[in-house]
């Protein structure tokens, strides 16, 4: 299943992506270009798919009694503009124009507070566990978007361990960054022809 050509950007949504409210965001400061994606993955629980929970975690909805495990995160509020499921279906919870709550302190390239200038992509899925192959044709499908878009980003795309280094360590070992970037010359060059 190919998933080219079916995203664009317009005011800051991505078309093609289901929309879901989250009160987790605020604004960019002023005069900031986005000029960095940052690549996460998430599980709830931990290396369990399925069943909503990140969703309703991102809505401040969880049932934190649900599991233990959601106890540890317990009033937690984060978002990040997009999660990609594991079927390959794209949430879009924070306008590209706004600020998601996906990176904490951070750096990237000495430049702090990558919330500031950054789009933060989820992946369904953990530091243990090997991605679907259609997370990967989607990702570097949206990524090309993004570029297209927003030309600062360029070459700028990194893990969360990148630049939260030795506090995360999302998107793990199971994310090949080589396959990744090989899937997005190819959605590039796609959409330099189509």
């Amino acid at each position: 299943m190919s998933h080219t050509s079916t995203f664009e950007v317009l005011d800051g949504q991505l078309q093609g992506a289901r929309q879901i409210a989250t009160p987790n965001f605020n604004q960019r400061p002023e005069h900031t270009d986005i000029q960095l994606v940052v690549i996460h993955n998430i599980s709830l629980p931990p290396s369990q798919f399925g069943g909503g929970y990140i969703e309703q975690f991102f809505q401040n909805q969880l049932d934190w009694s649900a599991h233990p495990y959601f106890q540890t995160i317990e009033g937690m509020q984060v978002s990040a503009h997009l999660l990609i499921l594991r079927t390959g279906e794209v949430l879009q919870f924070v306008n590209f124009n706004d600020r998601a709550w996906h990176a904490g302190r951070s750096s990237y390239l000495a430049h702090k507070e990558c919330n500031d200038y950054s789009i933060g992509i989820e992946l369904e899925g953990s530091d243990d566990t090997d991605f679907e192959e259609i997370q990967y044709q989607v990702l570097a499908n949206v990524v090309a978007t993004l570029q297209a878009v927003y030309p600062k980003i360029g070459p700028h795309i990194a893990g969360h361990s990148d630049i939260a280094s030795g506090r995360k360590t999302d998107p793990g070992p199971h994310f090949q960054w080589v396959h990744f970037r090989e899937l997005l010359s190819k959605a590039k060059q796609h959409k330099k022809t189509a």
